[in-house]
């Protein structure tokens, strides 16, 4: 089986790479990227001898056969993501056609396409569940709801495409020890905090997050792959979400975590959002997460410590 992966020099996509690499799949994997020396350098860092071919998108179309692409290009640092504003809607969109026009040519081709579970918008009072509705106040549009749209909006054409294959997975919260800590994610800085010995600034509502990491995520690709062709979207999700306290409480016990409650803290770079996870569970893939937020998050801070 040969795997298509656009966007390789994103972290979730060096990430499952890696987890390819490293459980010996015995799939041919090609990585695309706008700089293949930045690829290269990325697993070099990691101390990763990654043997799949690196390849520029210039190079997409010469004579690859694929059996399932995956799309990873777009942006993962809320404060990138504000920074972008409406240049999201472009890059989104230039590799989404990408994909879709190759699976146009070859519609054996299964597509999984990185979504986020911004698609749904609105500040998730509650968690989404199958009755959430996607929320657009469209006569009131934020510099934040761009990100969303252009979500929902690659969704919406894939749903369209009915007769392909195309699978979007709906990333809410992702960690993993080989991420840029210098990001503006609550995790992330958490483990600054950690590593440099500082107080934490915080605020005082009590955020829930489901957090998937590297072992699991790999294992919902592999279920996607491997499961029949279907066209549908996904929402990622563990054994069970964490409370940011309780988050708070355990790196603390283990790490020896300080933390300050202030009154604002933080980047919403696409909006704040109370409960930021999904309870709907699919039954079309045989997908059963090995983690519950809290051990995934503790099994990736005790890498980075141990690493250090």
């Amino acid at each position: 089986m040969k795997i298509g992966i656009l966007g390789a020099s994103s972290q979730i996509a060096k990430d499952l790479i890696i987890s390819f690499s490293e459980n010996d799949s015995g799939y041919d994997v090609i990585m695309f990227s706008r700089s293949p020396e930045k690829v290269t350098d990325q697993f070099k860092e990691l101390d990763q001898k990654i043997a799949y071919l690196n390849l520029a998108y210039t190079d997409f179309y010469s004579g690859h056969d694929f059996d399932v692409l995956i799309n990873f290009v777009g942006i993962g640092d809320p404060a990138q993501a504000k920074e972008m504003g409406a240049k999201i809607f472009e890059v989104t969109e230039e590799y989404d056609n990408l994909a879709l026009d190759y699976i146009k040519t070859y519609p054996l081709c299964k597509y999984i396409f990185m979504s986020s579970g911004a698609v749904y918008g609105g500040d998730f009072e509650e968690a989404a569940d199958n009755s959430t509705p996607a929320k657009v106040n469209i006569n009131n549009l934020m510099p934040t709801d761009c990100y969303s749209i252009a979500k929902l909006y690659a969704e919406a054409k894939h749903r369209a495409m009915s007769d392909y294959s195309i699978v979007d997975v709906r990333i809410f919260n992702y960690f993993s020890h080989t991420q840029d800590m210098n990001a503006r994610f609550l995790i992330t800085d958490i483990v600054r905090a950690i590593k440099n010995k500082e107080i934490l600034k915080t605020n005082a509502v009590n955020i829930v997050r489901d957090f998937i990491t590297p072992p699991d995520f790999y294992q919902l690709i592999m279920s996607i792959i491997k499961s029949p062709n279907e066209n549908t979207a996904i929402d990622c999700y563990t054994q069970a979400p964490v409370d940011k306290f309780s988050l708070l409480e355990k790196c603390q016990e283990e790490f020896f975590l300080q933390y300050e409650i202030v009154e604002q803290a933080g980047v919403n770079g696409t909006g704040f959002k109370e409960n930021y996870f999904s309870k709907c569970r699919t039954s079309s893939i045989d997908f059963n997460p090995y983690f519950k937020s809290l051990s995934g998050l503790m099994n990736e801070i005790y890498y980075i410590i141990k690493r250090r």
